[in-house]
């Protein structure tokens, strides 16, 4: 699954972001035109999608300011939640933004899963929160690893009196904390400390820590949460396979001039220009094969 990013409203251009991708490659700008142009975006990799329990942590870079969300880069192609009382600034990216918010607007969903499958108390839930299009693929990828029962987002609101999860229930930040997981179980009496390099936070309750089903949660949501691909490099098969495309453009065109051989010059014109494009965008592996590389690093033996 696959969830497009805007970045200039003059042509509509986007970016893609993918789950179980490896993220890297350079960064680039976003357009003028944009309410946030002329910040960079991009560039991050999937082993530095991992936060902490501090709001504002999880940047590779452009954390200059480390008392603010405000005026950040996005590194991995998304925006940074928000929480009420414009903590950190972050109310530059709140619900006035929801209609160009990548990935749509903030949702939660509840992660649930049975004793048939881990052994887990009652009260063991938690919730993931981030934006809509990343929540729907990655709670595919819950169920199939953590047996999690199937729950559909509801629209975050943290600012709600009767919000489900608050800023101090968050156990973990993900992705320029981005993305979220929390438990109502839990409380970080640091939550609210305006500095996203804090170490400190209260710990986890034991069973929490040690429990294999939030293991497997954070596991698959380190590894499965979707981040902005790479500009795609010309690798030397692709150059070659696009200069040989254009010779056979130039034949084709010859051949229907001269001989009116136009359907067979353009059934051949047609297959080059395809393995070029290919070439182009994954390099020399198809995109099924990137994903799933990933899928098996996990091992299914490590889960029930």
């Amino acid at each position: 699954p696959q969830v497009r990013v805007t970045t200039t409203f003059d042509d509509f251009d986007a970016r893609i972001m993918d789950h179980w991708g490896g993220g890297g490659g350079k960064w680039v700008k976003v357009s003028k035109g944009h309410p946030f142009g002329g910040r960079t975006f991009g560039g991050a990799k999937r082993n530095e999608i991992r936060g902490t329990r501090a709001f504002g942590s999880g940047y590779p870079y452009g954390t200059d300011n480390q008392s603010t969300v405000a005026g950040r880069p996005f590194p991995f192609g998304v925006w940074p939640l928000y929480w009420d009382q414009n903590f950190m600034g972050a109310d530059e990216y709140g619900p006035r933004y929801d209609a160009i918010r990548p990935g749509g607007f903030i949702g939660y969903v509840p992660l649930k899963t049975t004793k048939q499958y881990f052994n887990v108390t009652d009260d063991e839930v938690y919730y993931a929160i981030g934006d809509r299009d990343s929540l729907l693929p990655l709670m595919v990828s819950y169920v199939t690893w953590c047996h999690v029962t199937s729950a559909w987002p509801s629209k975050f609101d943290p600012s709600s009196p009767s919000a489900a999860i608050r800023m101090e229930n968050v156990i973990q930040y993900f992705r320029g904390s981005s993305f979220a997981l929390a438990s109502p179980t839990y409380n970080n009496s640091f939550a609210r400390t305006s500095n996203s390099e804090l170490k400190e936070s209260t710990p986890l309750p034991e069973l929490m820590e040690y429990s294999p089903f939030r293991k497997c949660v954070d596991n698959v949501t380190e590894n499965a949460l979707a981040i902005v691909n790479m500009v795609p490099d010309l690798t030397p098969i692709g150059k070659f396979v696009l200069a040989l495309s254009i010779a056979g453009f130039i034949i084709c065109l010859l051949m229907y001039i001269v001989f009116g051989a136009g359907v067979y010059g353009l059934m051949v014109l047609m297959l080059v220009a395809r393995t070029t494009f290919q070439n182009w965008v994954y390099g020399t592996a198809p995109p099924q094969q990137l994903q799933w590389s990933r899928e098996e690093e996990m091992r299914y033996e490590n889960y029930p």
